[in-house]
């Protein structure tokens, strides 16, 4: 088993009498990447700011390496880079005197700043734009400069909140290779709302609800349970018509079935439901004239988001509080 590089014991963090962040306890291990989940509101950002240092508790402790972050606050905060949801860049400053800036303002040893601008301009893929002023780049880059500040001074953790928002497809896959990249050489909390970025990078995820724990597993435990409670199967045709949507709903054990822009269809069934269902569902397709042309299972980290998180009463709450 590794050492803990994080531990959060029993946080609280009101604001007014309201709790954003309640009773909240989970630790990560050296080298994890961690996934953390939940729906607008839910405290995510608060307990990032917590870990951080950012911001005080109301109650509770948060350890570094097990060391108290706010009884030594300014070592702790040299084992962390932090990434916030806005990247905390100057847009009048070049990429470059940016991140000499940003190795000043850790107290980086003066003969290594170099080397560790270069370093991350590297790692990140800045060296297009690194002499170019950041008002002037792409709001992919201007990520990556946000990016390439957590890791000057090569800390021990990094804290990533909501990295790939505002950004395209191809962007969002860049970024998550970049964080694939500095796996096992850094702890990390990943906090996003794209799902399939969290199923391609991390070991576990840790989802919370109204500032509370929901759930904290492994993405392979939560397949081996998405397995034994419900079956996903995906279908491709050539043509989709609502007469085929609706034979397939009339399928034995078939739960629900959905349809997306790009001609697959999802089906949600019982896991009971016995082990010829691929072959019925391949049959109806057919037999419709409606162009098979794949047909897969899948876990889907949604399914399980959706399941913990849903709240039927949130559209009567109106929380205007930034947590």
């Amino acid at each position: 088993m590794g050492i803990n590089m994080i531990e959060v014991h029993n946080v609280t963090k009101k604001y007014g009498s309201r709790a954003a962040v309640e009773n909240l306890s989970f630790s990560v291990k050296k080298g994890e990447v961690v996934g953390f989940l939940g729906p607008n509101g839910a405290g995510k950002t608060t307990t990032m700011k917590i870990i951080t240092g950012y911001m005080v508790p109301t109650a509770g402790e948060v350890k570094i390496a097990d060391e108290d972050i706010f009884e030594n606050p300014i070592k702790i905060k040299q084992k962390i880079g932090y990434l916030p949801e806005v990247p905390p860049i100057y847009s009048d400053m070049y990429v470059d005197k940016y991140l000499y800036y940003v190795a000043g303002l850790k107290k980086c040893p003066k003969d290594t700043i170099k080397s560790q601008v270069d370093s991350v301009v590297e790692k990140v893929g800045l060296q297009p734009v690194r002499c170019r002023l950041i008002h002037n780049i792409s709001k992919g880059f201007k990520q990556r400069t946000g990016l390439a500040q957590a890791l000057i001074g090569d800390p021990e953790i990094l804290i990533l909140d909501e990295p790939t928002v505002g950004l395209d497809p191809n962007q969002v896959l860049e970024m998550r290779n970049l964080i694939s990249q500095l796996r096992g050489q850094h702890t990390i909390i990943l906090s996003t709302h794209i799902l399939s970025e969290v199923q391609a990078t991390c070991d576990r995820i840790i989802i919370i609800k109204e500032g509370k724990m929901v759930t904290q597993e492994s993405l392979s435990s939560l397949r081996e349970k998405q397995a034994q409670s419900r079956r996903r199967i995906s279908v491709r045709v050539k043509n989709v018509s609502e007469d085929l949507i609706q034979e397939l709903k009339q399928l034995k054990g078939i739960e629900d079935v959905t349809s997306s822009p790009n001609s697959v269809l999802t089906l949600s069934a019982d896991t009971g439901v016995g082990s010829d269902l691929n072959e019925r569902v391949a049959k109806v397709v057919i037999n419709k004239g409606a162009g098979l042309v794949e047909l897969s299972e899948s876990f889907s980290l949604e399914d399980v988001f959706l399941k913990l998180t849903k709240d039927e009463k949130a559209e009567e709450r109106n929380y205007t509080d930034p947590v």
